[in-house]
């Protein structure tokens, strides 16, 4: 007999503001976010017998994102995360796991005149903060955060060299190149036992999100990359010896090419190897760079691996 061997359901793509202001100094600060909230638990009946009793609307689920949104803070992500997911386990005794993803935009302050702005931002085009947290009556806590959509690129200092030549190959081999990714990395966070325990954690997440971006940075622009694989293995390294409440950090990284434009053909001008100029990017096909990795302590144990990808 068939039956139900997986089961989530919730809402998708909420869309949040949230404005504080500071009546003493006139300052606002702004968080946008995108929220998906979906839940687990006792729920087959609404499947195989068409019994809503045991379902949550998902415009339910929509309403309490608002409210506990302008009831709680909403940042870090992590929190907020936490605080949404424990709320739907204590809520309704049937609903044994809450799934939460949260994708903040980037909102800097403006600088007008040389002086940041009280109350004026810009938007940080592309990147975002993300996190993913699944609270489980059962098993705790589980956090992963993110950055994605950091686009960066190096004019130099970036070779590939010495891969496997053979009846297929045509790409040359190349000591200098540009190299160009849009940066998506993620740290995966110990168990926590319960929301307390997030509470009492807080700001460990932002000093990790500062960290993490920086080495990224750091490491992207100054790193003499022998490749791309090679590189993101130096910045989970790192990652792992500044942060070490984290068991993994994994980064895909798409090679965003920019190819040399042969120009001999106009009155022999030059516009490769070293006298190369204007490229050529291209979006796609692009070749893409994946790769996670864990303290030894937490070899065969693959909870940070199968937890969803942000």
């Amino acid at each position: 007999m068939p039956f139900v061997s997986a089961a989530r359901y919730g809402k998708d793509n909420v869309r949040v503001l949230k404005v504080s202001r500071d009546a003493k100094t006139g300052v606002q600060h702004v968080v946008e976010m995108t929220v998906c909230c979906l839940l687990e638990g006792d729920i087959d009946s609404s499947y195989t017998r068409a019994d809503n009793s045991v379902v949550v609307a998902t415009d339910s689920i929509k309403n309490t994102i608002y409210i506990t949104a302008k009831q709680n803070p909403v940042h870090p992500p992590e929190l907020f995360a936490s605080i949404l997911g424990s709320h739907f386990i204590q809520k309704y005794s049937h609903i044994h796991a809450a799934n939460i993803s949260v994708i903040s935009t980037r909102w800097a302050r403006m600088d007008v005149d040389g002086k940041p702005h009280p109350h004026s931002f810009i938007k940080d085009a592309g990147e975002t903060r993300n996190a993913e947290v699944r609270v489980c009556r059962k098993d705790g806590i589980l956090v992963t955060s993110a950055i994605a959509g950091l686009s960066v690129l190096k004019s130099t200092g970036s070779a590939f060299h010495g891969f496997v030549r053979d009846e297929y190959t045509t790409l040359p081999e190349t000591w200098d190149r540009i190299l160009a990714t849009n940066v998506d990395a993620r740290w995966n966070w110990s168990r926590f036992a319960d929301l307390r325990a997030v509470r009492a954690a807080e700001p460990k997440f932002d000093r990790a999100y500062d960290l993490a971006r920086n080495i990224t940075l750091k490491l992207f622009a100054e790193d003499n990359s022998a490749s791309v694989q090679n590189t993101m293995y130096k910045m989970c390294e790192q990652i792992l010896a500044a942060v070490p409440e984290t068991q993994s950090v994994a980064y895909s990284l798409p090679n965003n090419h920019n190819f040399e434009i042969n120009l001999s053909w106009h009155k022999g001008l030059k516009n490769t190897g070293k006298d190369a100029e204007v490229y050529a990017p291209q979006s796609s096909p692009n070749g893409l760079i994946k790769c996670e990795v864990s303290r030894s302590e937490t070899r065969g144990d693959v909870a940070g691996s199968t937890r969803s990808k942000l």
